[in-house]
């Protein structure tokens, strides 16, 4: 959950996205991650972004260039070149509210997929690990593609539906956890997963 999909400023704020109910999703992604650690369940923080020199998406040869809205952003506001999911920034960080600690794992990711190009498959392989319960925002863009990833890498995948947030229109989060449920995965709630991890609210 990074100030770039989150936060007022922030680069979906810039490109025109509601940000409205991303503070519910917060506090909600905040009870989970608390009951997680508590469980002694693994806590996986995926950062979303491009390197200073952007060469992930190195010019009009690679799709990235063309459909990632942040790259677009930063060639149509020249001024902001560099500031928009770009690591070492405050668009690219978490929010405050929901910072890795100890124990926690950060994967970098460099496009929407938490296993594209990244090592998130050999760490939970690592930890024995063959189950993902997925949240953040946005859930019809990088959750959706990571938890689609993930079946096909042969991980039980849940969407936790209210932990999520979409962007565009509201009918994208239905769509999403339509689709997820019929064809990826399994879709619960912050409460269902509190009550299996036996959490106190």
């Amino acid at each position: 959950m990074q100030n770039a999909f989150c936060s007022p400023g922030g680069y979906i704020d810039r490109i025109g996205f509601s940000l409205n109910g991303a503070r519910g999703v917060i506090d909600r992604i905040g009870l989970l991650v608390a009951a997680s650690r508590q469980a002694g369940i693994l806590n996986v923080f995926l950062q979303n972004g491009f390197s200073a020199d952007l060469h992930e998406a190195p010019g009009q040869e690679s799709p990235l260039w063309h459909k990632s809205n942040a790259l677009r952003y930063m060639r149509d506001h020249p001024a902001d070149s560099g500031r928009i999911l770009v690591r070492g920034t405050w668009d690219y960080d978490f929010v405050d509210a929901l910072r890795p600690r100890t124990g926690d794992l950060v994967v970098q990711k460099p496009t929407d997929n938490g296993f594209a190009a990244t090592e998130l498959d050999h760490l939970l392989r690592g930890n024995g690990l063959n189950t993902i319960l997925v949240c953040g925002i946005s859930t019809n863009v990088g959750v959706e593609s990571t938890l689609r990833a993930g079946y096909h890498l042969g991980y039980f995948g849940v969407l936790v539906a209210d932990a999520c947030m979409a962007v565009g229109p509201a009918y994208m989060q239905d769509a999403t956890e339509f689709n997820i449920e019929t064809f990826f995965g399994w879709v619960s709630a912050v409460d269902d997963v509190l009550d299996l991890l036996g959490a106190h609210r």
